[in-house]
């Protein structure tokens, strides 16, 4: 695996300079820092693009909430009898929590790199990484408009350029049929003989390799964005795919993973270390996921899962919380306490008999998978499927293999051999008859800890079928989410186009409306 452990404390000034200006405002398009270009080396301004994309550089660790309070339980991943942080899993109102990656993520991601696009423009010295900065631009949006829908677009970001403070919402079709182009331009802008950028937290540790690795990334990119049009143009999706036939990622080693460093606040793994600091006691299993590990002998479940009071990592032992309980109430059915047939006082250890993440993957330093061979695989398999582009079969036994063996990175206690790995695949071989079923499944299973990934793919293709919950006082008449609500903040200070954009919505501004890539 090819992890770019490079010294990330370099950008830490950097960084907080960004951080204390910009936590003066909540506007998304401000520009407050008065640092002139001449006053740092664009290079440093990849690697903060890079690391706030993990959340890393959100010093109050709101996106956090977001991913882990809300998307987890909406997968089904994770379940909490905590309906502070954790609601997800009930579908309860909580609009800081489901605004909070819309606010932070025009502060820490989409200011830095539209100035990492701007500084680098024209710039024959930074050829390369200006076409980086492209990619990773339309990576930022990528995110922010499949959780949303119609966000600002075209016009973010340029406060300091253009005095823009109030930008327009772009409508998601437009969304992605700009940075489909500006990924496909500047992947095929690339030049190996070209600059070699120093602050890539990606591929900068190999640098003879580092633009052939961009390419790989820039065409896997490609089909993971096309493949977001199944629905709504398939055409387009088609077009795309056989585009990259033959150029993404080829193995493990091409993973883009933000290798995180244990210290510094800002070079922490965010995610876990927010997860620990909220008591992560709350945070359990969801039984969902956990049933599908245990019933397959997914070799997956000794790494991510543990009973942390005994200390338990055996298969046999793990026990997922069910979603939509909690302690105590009125109403016993939703009570789990009241329910020792799931698993309460099953053995006097209370709710901690519950499994948790386990500490192999709840470390400071843990990785960050960014984009990946085993999802690349999973969606050239489902295109395969569709559409007959390639060998659906081929492309699902290398996903399967590369999600199981990929866990390496976790470090020795992690790493699950290639025999173990097609042992798994030997006992789960493809079947024609239920393969977007399994394959999307599979790919379901891969994303623990990239939640944002799960429930955007679960969204687009209905896999793995999941029974939602009911919670009495949820706010989807029990059904799973579709999108995120805006922040309440885009009232107050953009609301001309806040309005315009509710306006575009069948339902207004809530968890059930349908986004262009989602329709019904």
């Amino acid at each position: 695996m090819k992890r770019s452990i490079i010294n990330l404390i370099t950008v830490f000034f950097l960084l907080t300079m960004l951080s204390s200006c910009e936590k003066e405002f909540l506007k998304e398009n401000t520009n407050p820092t008065q640092i002139g270009p001449d006053q740092y080396d664009p290079n440093l301004l990849l690697t903060t693009v890079q690391l706030n994309y993990t959340g890393s550089a959100d010093f109050q660790g709101e996106t956090w909430e977001t991913e882990w309070g809300q998307l987890g339980g909406f997968i089904q991943h994770t379940a909490s009898t905590n309906l502070s942080w954790y609601s997800g899993d009930k579908y309860t109102n909580n609009n800081t929590g489901f605004g909070y990656y819309f606010d932070h993520a025009y502060i820490y991601q989409v200011q830095p790199v539209v100035e990492l696009y701007q500084l680098t423009l024209n710039k024959p010295q930074y050829a390369n990484l200006h076409q980086i900065a492209r990619i990773m631009k339309a990576l930022v949006f990528e995110r922010i408009t499949d959780l949303y829908g119609d966000v600002p677009y075209s016009q973010a970001g340029l406060g300091y350029y253009q005095r823009i403070y109030t930008p327009v919402y772009d409508k998601q079709q437009d969304i992605y049929a700009d940075i489909l182009k500006e990924v496909s331009e500047a992947t095929d802008s690339l030049d190996d003989n070209a600059d070699k950028p120093t602050g890539d937290v990606f591929y900068a540790v190999n640098p003879s390799s580092q633009i052939a690795e961009w390419i790989k990334f820039g065409y896997t990119l490609q089909l993971r964005m096309a493949m977001r049009l199944t629905k709504v143009d398939p055409q387009t999706a088609q077009q795309y795919v056989n585009k990259v036939q033959g150029k993404t990622f080829q193995s493990n080693d091409d993973n883009a993973i933000v290798q995180h460093q244990d210290g510094a606040d800002i070079t922490r793994n965010k995610d876990t270390w927010e997860i620990n600091g909220q008591d992560s006691a709350d945070l359990k299993l969801c039984s969902t996921y956990i049933d599908f590990l245990k019933s397959n002998n997914d070799p997956r479940l000794p790494i991510i899962s543990w009973i942390y009071a005994t200390k338990d990592s055996k298969p046999e032992d793990q026990l997922g919380l069910p979603p939509g309980y909690i302690i105590g109430g009125t109403v016993d059915s939703i009570n789990i306490t009241k329910h020792p047939e799931l698993g309460y006082n099953a053995d006097s250890l209370g709710m901690q008999r519950y499994s948790r993440l386990s500490d192999i993957i709840l470390t400071n330093d843990a990785p960050n998978f960014v984009l990946t061979y085993a999802e690349s695989e999973f969606l050239l398999a489902d295109a395969a499927k569709r559409w007959g582009i390639g060998d659906a079969e081929t492309h699902y036994n290398n996903g399967v293999v590369a999600a199981l063996t990929q866990m390496a990175v976790y470090g020795e206690k992690a790493v699950i051999s290639e025999t173990d790995a097609q042992a798994y695949l030997n006992v789960h071989p493809y079947n024609n008859a239920d393969a977007l079923n399994q394959i999307n499944t599979q790919y379901w299973a891969c994303e623990i800890m990239n939640e944002y990934e799960a429930w955007i793919n679960w969204r687009r293709t209905g896999y793995p079928v999941l029974t939602p919950t009911n919670y009495p006082g949820n706010i989807t008449s029990g059904t799973i989410p579709r999108r995120l609500e805006y922040p309440a903040s885009q009232k107050i200070s953009n609301p001309d186009n806040y309005n315009a954009a509710i306006a575009r919505l069948q339902g207004g501004d809530v968890l059930t409306s349908r986004m262009w890539i989602d329709p019904k």
